[in-house]
């Protein structure tokens, strides 16, 4: 599935990101996490969220926040 992103999530880019493709999909959701709004946020499957967090090169206190998240929910 190929999206064109928000310009306030991609600025750099101005072509369509492939989700279907793992290196694309993950960027993408870095992305989000440090530059997207809630409602951005809140459309990414939180499960592949979950399950990426320990991969994804995010800053100290945004991964901060959503293992205290995952961490509550168990």
């Amino acid at each position: 599935m190929k999206i064109k992103p928000k310009r306030y999530i991609v600025w750099s880019a101005d072509k369509e990101i492939d989700l279907s493709d793992p290196w694309q999909r993950k960027w993408y959701i870095k992305q989000v996490l440090t530059k997207g709004r809630a409602e951005d946020v809140a459309e990414l499957n939180w499960e592949e969220v979950k399950r990426l967090l320990p991969e994804l090169e995010l800053p100290k206190e945004i991964k901060s926040l959503w293992e205290d998240y995952f961490a509550s929910e168990e």
